[in-house]
């Protein structure tokens, strides 16, 4: 073999490694508390968060009793400072909500919200130059805007809501962004005939032990009482229209999100849909999510036996000796498929998988957490509101609360660690970017005496502290120095490489 042949094939060889080198360096440098979310429920989206929905709410707001509040949230746990590539919402997407107001599992009005992303300069790498004080503000680098439609299926006509409406940006921080409220409410957007629409980032608002994924909070109760997602972000499209506008001859709709993308084929593709919690998460098995989220309501029959016959009471049962109730668990077919009988059930019902609302229910200004099985009948399952425990209310359900086997069961979070709005939009303002990071710090055992935490309705001890300074988010000396140095090793070769690389074209 000729000298530049050699030479050309010792170059190509290091500039791999240096790149494989350096690249799996700083994969280690990331952060890796996310991995433990329970948003990312099915294999293919958990890779694709920009389209993963993670909650879905609809509720009759107290201050607004004539109209519906739909919230839809995506992106799962955005650490706040999260640079400089904050977080978007899609442009190749359509997020859309579907309203089912007859009862037979299919869309009879889609509210669809696409994305549009420019930028002042893309000399910088900043998100923002300055601070940023107003949505218009020249300093705030980075812009989305997007258009609201309306589908109406009968007629398959469309309106448009909005045009143009301007996404409130990820905050940055308090250097960035001194008063984050004032952007918030710039980009609340008016509607005609009475609605509002908000698409922005927010506190992620699903308080939850997720801790529940360690063979059920350790597999002996001690891992509750901590609200695993504080402290993280989410995207949030909100929307507040007239409760007339969703509705048919029927108080009662059905709702459900779905997130598609366009192939290679330049097809698009449903990738993602969400309509009660956790279904996907915990009720329907691996084999199965992809095909879940890929699919509509008026085929859900082919999901029915993992509602009758569910696996979360066999592994209760089999870890904690709780005996699960007897099959086929026709209540979570009526809590899940049908909606309840004389509170939520559509008069002419196709049974699937929707979030269903009884619009003509008073909402409750004080709000009970456990929503109907603590008498509060406009909570869930009568749709979800943002303060709904829905792991605790699912959780006591799935192990026969609705079938003669009363219980208590919760995983100790009871409530949000930031507080919402009692306006529209109602989600909370999302975590600083220049605050110390306090999600998952307070990820350590609470300690609980035997069982009684987890079977007290989520009474058991809560852990609050979020402390910089503890020791489940602090970081080891070796934890950054290896990764570091791993870069270090990958760029050097690099460099060989290149030096290589002059040689051989020299020689040549």
């Amino acid at each position: 073999m000729s000298r530049p042949r050699t030479t050309r094939t010792r170059a190509l060889a290091l500039l791999s490694l240096g790149a494989a080198v350096t690249l799996s360096g700083i994969a280690t440098l990331g952060p890796t508390t996310a991995t433990a979310s329970s948003h990312r429920e099915a294999p293919r989206i958990a890779g694709l968060p920009q389209y993963d929905n993670t909650d879905f709410y609809m509720f009759v707001p107290p201050d607004k009793p004539d109209t519906t509040t739909i919230v839809m949230n995506s992106n799962p746990f955005e650490l706040p400072p999260g640079g400089p590539n904050f977080f978007r919402f899609a442009d190749d997407a359509r997020y859309d909500v579907n309203i089912d107001n007859d009862g037979n599992s299919k869309a009879d009005i889609t509210l669809r919200y696409t994305f549009s992303t420019s930028y002042r300069s893309k000399d910088t790498f900043l998100y923002n130059t300055g601070k940023v004080t107003s949505l218009d503000d020249p300093d705030l680098n980075v812009r989305q805007t997007y258009k609201l439609e309306a589908l109406y299926h009968d007629t398959n006509t469309w309106k448009v809501l909005a045009n143009g409406a301007r996404v409130a940006p990820s905050n940055v921080g308090a250097g960035s962004m001194p008063n984050y409220r004032t952007l918030r409410d710039q980009a609340v957007t008016s509607l005609p005939g009475g609605g509002k629409s908000f698409a922005g980032q927010c506190d992620e608002m699903f308080y939850v032990d997720l801790r529940v994924f360690d063979l059920l909070y350790g597999g002996d109760l001690s891992e509750v009482g901590d609200d695993t997602t504080a402290g993280f972000n989410v995207n949030c499209i909100a929307l507040q229209v007239p409760t007339k506008m969703l509705t048919d001859k029927d108080p009662v709709i059905g709702g459900w999100s779905t997130t598609s993308r366009r192939n290679a084929g330049g097809k698009w593709v449903q990738v993602s849909r969400l309509g009660m919690p956790l279904v996907n998460e915990v009720v329907i098995p691996l084999r199965d999510k992809d095909r879940f989220n890929a699919s509509r309501p008026k085929d859900d029959a082919q999901f029915l036996k993992y509602v009758t016959n569910p696996e979360v009471p066999r592994l209760i049962q089999a870890i904690y000796g709780i005996k699960a109730p007897a099959t086929p668990r026709n209540d979570l077919v009526k809590a899940f498929l049908t909606g309840v009988p004389g509170l939520n059930q559509p008069k002419n019902i196709v049974p699937s998988e929707q979030l269903r609302l009884n619009t003509s229910i008073k909402p409750n200004p004080k709000p009970k957490r456990l929503g109907v099985l603590d008498g509060d009948t406009a909570g869930f399952p009568n749709g979800r509101r943002l303060t709904d425990d829905v792991l605790d209310i699912t959780l006591q359900v799935a192990e026969g609360e609705l079938v003669g086997s009363p219980n208590d069961l919760g995983d100790a979070v009871n409530k949000n660690d930031v507080a919402f709005s009692p306006t529209f939009p109602y989600v909370a303002l999302p975590n600083s970017g220049s605050v110390p990071r306090k999600a998952g710090s307070n990820m350590k055992s609470t300690n609980v005496q035997d069982t009684a935490t987890l079977v007290n309705g989520g009474n058991g001890p809560s852990s609050t502290d979020f402390s910089p300074a503890s020791s489940d988010s602090s970081v080891s000396a070796t934890e950054v120095l290896v990764p570091a140095g791993v870069v270090g090793l990958g760029l050097l070769a690099l460099a060989g490489s290149v030096i290589l690389w002059r040689r051989y074209t020299a020689t040549a």
